[in-house]
């Protein structure tokens, strides 16, 4: 017997010690798109979930990590906005790279394992 083609995939989230997701592959995705947007709502609807969800996740994150991340401008004449602290904007950077890293692992390992799995079906 053997198994169909797979595709190997990791789901890395950073969590505090008290167990809380602090960062996550989709966190990091919500940063992005307010950096990219410009706005918590606008996020939001890119992402397509709901302004509360997105804000909550934003406020979880930086009560969590100890650190704002998002800059918040009150709307009027000219609208509101977001954007994203320095401190933001060096944690997506590092992310970014920490998760290829990882994905370069899992692949390498990965193949590795299904392969042995593979063999393991056929014997």
């Amino acid at each position: 017997m053997s198994l169909p083609h797979l595709s190997i995939h990791a789901n890395i989230w950073l969590e505090t010690d008290e167990g809380d997701v602090a960062l996550s592959r989709w966190r990091l995705e919500l940063l992005d798109a307010v950096a990219s947007t410009g706005s918590i709502s606008a996020a939001a609807h890119a992402m397509g979930i709901q302004y509360r969800l997105a804000w909550n996740r934003i406020h979880e994150m930086e009560e969590r990590l100890g650190m704002p991340l998002v800059q918040t401008t009150v709307g009027g004449k000219g609208g509101g906005g977001a954007q994203l602290t320095s401190e933001a904007q060096i944690i997506i950077q590092h992310l970014r790279e920490m998760f290829e890293a990882i994905d370069a692992c899992a692949q390498e390992q990965g193949v590795i394992h299904l392969q042995r799995l593979q063999k393991a079906l056929r014997e």
